[in-house]
């Protein structure tokens, strides 16, 4: 009989990294169950590691309520879904010559560490949907976000003949599916981005201005942020560094600070999962209490750093979390049936 991930970690994880999974997986769970809501940022290229797998299965459960990510994820996780039997690993990738690496270029296989993306299957077929999505909006003069056009050609169907993966282990299409509100920072620096500026200088896109900014996504997040946090606690996981997550947490500071708004709450929880070298020179490896100074944590927000690979630790984090709280949902409805029963049993009793 297979041990549940939530027993395997408890018995295992005590010190160190390890126990600090732990306490941020039943973090996570408290932080859900006093009613608080999760940001989830997304860095690293977390969508060709098929995260999705688990990823997808949060956010259809419910424990995922807003997502920040790079421009390469929000893709990277439809190119999975649409050219997963095309990709091609490399076991011996750190043993590469730069003479291998022309061997791939010339087949068109764009290299992420140990997965290459393949140019043809992936990137062009996704060009051709959201392109006439890009046409369209321009024509009638609409202006829509990045991940609401990968949103609509997701809803269209119009990729769904070509997936060749459990669309269910898609995030981004459980993402679409619940309208989850979404910030992409530097879309820009994306091979969709980059995708869009070649339309916009060949003239076939006329506006620029159709593919909406990251300040408007700044605006949208601020204003999510105002309307849910003082009714529900807002949580910060994040997944490596970068932008994905520097971007998203500035928007405290920025509503107390700029705008004056000092009656919104901080963030109310915070994790990250990052293998970089803690210092305070560098984003990434700053230590959560680093934040405090600049206005985005509170001395008594529940912090943790995991110093670890995300690829390995988020999945178990995530389905820590499920099991622990699909277990007290069905302990709780299990509950609620026998009283129901015993309900039952009284009254007739009582008629009798």
């Amino acid at each position: 009989m297979a041990t549940p991930i939530r027993d395997f970690v408890g018995k295992h994880y005590r010190h160190f990294n390890a126990a600090t999974v732990v306490d941020a997986s039943e973090g996570y769970i408290k932080h859900i169950d006093s009613g608080g809501r999760m940001l989830v940022t997304l860095a690293g290229a977390m969508s060709t590691a098929e995260l999705g797998i688990s990823l997808a299965e949060m956010i259809r459960r419910g424990l995922v309520h807003a997502i920040s990510c790079t421009g390469a994820n929000l893709e990277e996780d439809v190119y999975n879904l649409v050219a997963h039997d095309h990709y091609q690993r490399i076991p011996n990738w750190r043993e590469l010559t730069p003479a291998d690496e022309v061997k791939l270029y010339n087949r068109h296989l764009n290299r992420v560490t140990d997965t290459c993306i393949p140019e043809e299957e992936a990137i062009r077929r996704i060009e051709g949907a959201i392109v006439a999505e890009w046409r369209a909006a321009d024509r009638a003069g609409e202006r829509r976000f990045p991940h609401e056009f990968f949103y609509r050609i997701l809803l269209s169907g119009a990729l769904k003949k070509h997936y060749q993966i459990d669309p269910k282990h898609s995030w981004l299409l459980a993402a679409a599916e619940r309208n989850l509100p979404m910030v992409v920072p530097g879309w820009e620096d994306s091979t969709t981005g980059n995708i869009f500026a070649a339309h916009c200088m060949e003239g076939d896109v006329r506006n620029v201005h159709t593919v909406r900014t990251g300040i408007e996504y700044m605006m949208f997040l601020a204003d999510w942020y105002t309307k849910t946090a003082p009714r529900n606690s807002i949580g910060f996981f994040q997944i490596a560094g970068g932008i994905a997550g520097d971007f998203p947490i500035c928007v405290v500071p920025m509503l107390h600070q700029d705008l004056k708004r000092t009656s919104v709450p901080l963030w109310g929880y915070f994790c990250q999962i990052s293998d970089s070298t803690t210092s305070y020179g560098s984003y990434s490896g700053a230590t959560p209490n680093e934040k405090i100074t600049w206005g985005k944590l509170s001395p008594r927000t529940p912090r943790f750093i995991i110093e670890s690979d995300a690829t390995i630790v988020a999945p178990l984090i995530f389905q820590y979390v499920m099991e622990s709280i699909g277990t007290r949902k069905s302990s709780k409805a299990s509950g609620a049936k026998t009283r129901k029963k015993m309900g039952t049993a009284r009254s007739r009793l009582t008629a009798t």
